[in-house]
């Protein structure tokens, strides 16, 4: 191969390289945005299921009111003005307040990656750019230990180590960057601005929450290992080895 052609090589396997990274990136965007609207999805569903239950009560109790007293045209126009209002208050009331520090701190174990992701949510917006892509990895990783946490009764330490981790030091940390004052937040202190500190802060929370993950997961890792090896000497280990001699 020529000078040229490994000149060539080199480039193409740089460009794939960047290529996946890339891909990898796009994708992760994706899922993240996908379960944004996802959640909005669900939000709007339950908003438009109150409304048609309500409006529903309505027409059942001026039903029942018709039969005992006649509405006439002024008590069916107030019944559509009254379903009108119900409409345009459910509709418009304010979206469902992120989950306080309190809940995250005494909630249910099993549903506090959930609600730490609700909660990370509402601070993204007041987050810088690089921090912002981290709470999004740090959404995934609590989605893949929500699992886990449904097997942690009797193992009191290492629930009270994920309680200490996504429930108090997380929000404490983001509370901490949150007030120092916006022009500070770029003013080099001790080598690292505020901004920095909250990214290299945020990034150690993620992958503490990814060893967390892995080691609450570690007897089912062995367990599959264990059980695969099983299988191994079981349907194999009795096969006669593959005979290599030439005819």
């Amino acid at each position: 191969m020529t000078e040229v052609d490994e000149q060539i090589a080199r480039a193409r396997a740089t460009m794939a390289r960047i290529s996946a990274d890339y891909g990898g990136q796009v994708r992760d965007q994706y899922r993240v945005h996908g379960k944004r609207l996802k959640r909005r999805a669900v939000s709007a569903g339950r908003r438009l299921a109150v409304i048609a239950a309500v409006d529903a009560a309505i027409l059942i109790t001026a039903a029942i009111l018709g039969m005992i007293f006649p509405l006439g045209i002024f008590g069916a126009l107030g019944v559509l003005l009254l379903m009108v209002a119900a409409t345009l208050l459910i509709g418009l009331a304010p979206a469902a307040r992120a989950p306080s520090e309190r809940a995250l701190r005494e909630g249910d174990i099993k549903a506090l990656p959930a609600k730490t992701e609700r909660w990370l949510e509402a601070q993204r917006p007041a987050l810088p750019a690089p921090a912002r892509a981290i709470v999004d990895q740090i959404g995934q990783r609590l989605e893949t230990l929500s699992p886990q946490l449904g097997r942690l009764e009797g193992r009191d330490e290492e629930a009270y180590e994920v309680r200490r981790l996504i429930g108090e030091q997380l929000p404490a940390f983001v509370n901490d960057y949150a007030r120092v004052p916006e022009p500070l937040r770029k003013v080099e202190r001790n080598g690292r601005t505020p901004d920095t500190e909250l990214v290299a802060g945020l990034r150690l929370i993620e992958q503490e929450i990814a060893d967390m993950t892995r080691r609450l997961a570690q007897d089912d890792l062995d367990s599959l290992s264990t059980r695969g090896r099983y299988l191994e000497v079981k349907y194999r280990g009795d096969e006669p080895a593959p005979d290599n001699r030439q005819g």
